[in-house]
């Protein structure tokens, strides 16, 4: 998993990108917690899902929000952060221009901005959403959506209500044809702190899941190119340097 840094438009963008030696296969961005509280890309449930998508044959890239780990610029109240995440996406794009399956992630803060994404992007086909902050966040930006969802919610989440995320979901399965799953981890709080295995478990029986239904699915138009830069966003690939994925974690939202 080499180090990228991608121009971003604040200044560089850091990620972790590992690269599926199918040219065809699906591809993922991963959107960690909330810059302030400690949230980065090594934060436990992003890594988790990160490397989930790999071994399911995924080419998957996790970033740092502007003013987190080497990435440039300060935290921007999500506005910011949205125009990090779109950019790193046109940089996939850009990567992977055989492929047609484009998902994306994120964890608490990362999930609001990933499904602020979505709205945005039509090629997105499939997204995660783990403990979506519907009670902190505003979510009035959702529009009729027919793209794929899993949202994962904790029973015991003191930041994220359940009710609030239960909302959120109806709200997001009003278009008929949008399948979103909904699944409550049992005795979790917001980190799932004791409750990882079965958060990975949820993710990678999804993952399957639509991988199989998608695979029949007859696409009637290619993957929307309009919204992509038309000048090619440059990266620096580097090897990691003591890198260290378990000493790395953090279990901060």
């Amino acid at each position: 998993m080499p180090e990228v840094i991608i121009n971003g438009p604040d200044g560089r963008i850091e990620g972790r990108y590992h690269k599926n030696q199918d040219p065809k296969s699906p591809v993922v961005l991963v959107l960690h917690p909330h810059p302030l509280h400690g949230g980065t890309m090594n934060n436990k449930i992003v890594y988790k899902a990160y490397k989930n998508f790999v071994k399911n044959g995924f080419t998957a890239l996790r970033i740092n929000f502007r003013g987190v780990g080497k990435s440039e610029g300060k935290f921007d109240n999500g506005e910011g952060e949205l125009l990090d995440a779109t950019t790193a996406l046109n940089w996939l794009h850009d990567q992977n221009m055989e492929a047609t399956d484009f998902w994306i992630a994120g964890f608490s803060f990362g999930a609001w901005i990933a499904l602020q994404v979505v709205m945005r992007r039509p090629e997105l086909e499939n997204y995660i959403l783990i403990a979506p902050p519907a009670t902190k966040y505003d979510f009035n930006f959702i529009v009729p959506c027919t793209s794929a969802g899993l949202i994962i919610q904790g029973e015991k989440d003191d930041v994220t209500k359940e009710v609030d995320s239960l909302k959120l979901s109806e709200k997001l399965s009003a278009r008929d044809e949008a399948d979103i799953v909904y699944k409550v981890i049992e005795d979790a709080d917001h980190f799932f702190v004791y409750c990882l295995d079965e958060v990975e478990q949820v993710i990678d029986e999804h993952i399957q899941q639509r991988l199989v239904l998608d695979s029949t699915k007859v696409r009637k138009v290619k993957r929307d190119r309009r919204r992509r830069r038309k000048k090619k966003l440059g990266a620096e690939v580097r090897p990691e340097r003591n890198y260290n994925p378990v000493k790395d974690f953090t279990l901060f939202d």
